[in-house]
């Protein structure tokens, strides 16, 4: 009879995941390297995937690399729902994380827990994250207990550039370096199962992630981290109106694409292409009964 019913509801089709907020966990306690890519998009979420990286990170800095905005602020629920859907259908076994974009949490603990809720709901994430520190404890805790998970962001928050006057580097003075440690020790405690952090020096991230339970993905903050994530744009040398320092372009597909493009413009236009391997034929009699 139960398993019956099992197959009834459907739990039969119920997939465990390779990458988890769990297997985050336990890939720190092993001492194992964790690795997590952004992507936008079905097809680039199936080759993430395929690829064997762990997480795929929803970013909002879809707004600069996808939306051509200059900077994430303009990012709405909508665009981050939309983008989210599209990956969790190419994601396999990477761990789908979506980001809050900009004042769909800041303003209320409860505004917090219903836009999670619409990332995971709308969009299948399996899990959100938002930037901040002590100040956005309150929210972490209470979509930890909505049964949503939370991976916090810490350092260059950029939806907060204007308040830092800029991209700059976190944490390099004696006073910021221990205010950082202390809002890491807080998300922590808050619930969070794992921290970004952007543009930290490399011995504070190597720290901070010594200081922590759970696994600390760096991006500009050094080998020290438990993880690295980085925009595949940049790594693929496919955006080149802003080029961070800690970028490694492992692929120049940039210039494969272009080439692609400019080949295609000159068999077009020189009508090489299409060619006859690229056309469908039909029986010639029947033409001729159309003139």
């Amino acid at each position: 009879m139960m398993k019956s019913q099992n197959k009834k509801r459907g739990w039969h089709k119920v997939k465990i995941m390779k990458n988890t907020v769990v297997t985050f966990r336990q890939a720190k306690e092993k001492g194992e390297k964790l690795t997590m890519l952004t992507a936008y998009d079905y097809t680039t979420a199936k080759l993430v995937n395929e690829a064997g990286i762990h997480s795929i990170l929803v970013g909002d800095s879809l707004g600069m690399v996808c939306l051509g905005y200059e900077d994430t602020i303009s990012v709405t629920m909508e665009d981050m729902i939309h983008h989210t859907r599209a990956v969790s259908r190419g994601a396999g076994d990477a761990l789908v994380i979506a980001d809050m974009p900009f004042m769909s949490y800041q303003t209320s603990v409860y505004d917090a827990v219903v836009n999670a809720g619409r990332l995971m709901k709308e969009g299948h994430a399996q899990a959100v994250k938002l930037e901040g520190g002590k100040e956005v404890c309150p929210q972490i805790e209470a979509i930890v207990k909505a049964s949503i998970p939370v991976c916090a962001h810490l350092g260059l928050t950029p939806q907060s550039i204007h308040a830092f006057g800029g991209f700059k580097v976190q944490g390099k003075g004696e006073e910021a370096a221990r205010k950082l440690l202390e809002e890491a020790k807080a998300i922590e405690a808050a619930g969070a199962f794992a921290v970004v952090l952007e543009c930290v020096p490399e011995a504070l991230a190597k720290l901070i992630s010594e200081k922590l339970s759970i696994p600390t993905i760096g991006i500009g903050a050094g080998a020290g981290c438990d993880g690295q994530v980085l925009v595949y744009q940049d790594m693929l040398g496919m955006y080149a109106d802003f080029t961070p320092k800690f970028v490694k372009v492992f692929a120049n597909a940039g210039e494969e694409m272009k080439k692609g493009f400019a080949a295609y413009k000159k068999e077009v236009q020189e009508g090489s292409f299409p060619a006859a391997e690229h056309t469908f034929r039909m029986d010639e009699s029947i033409l001729e009964k159309l003139y």
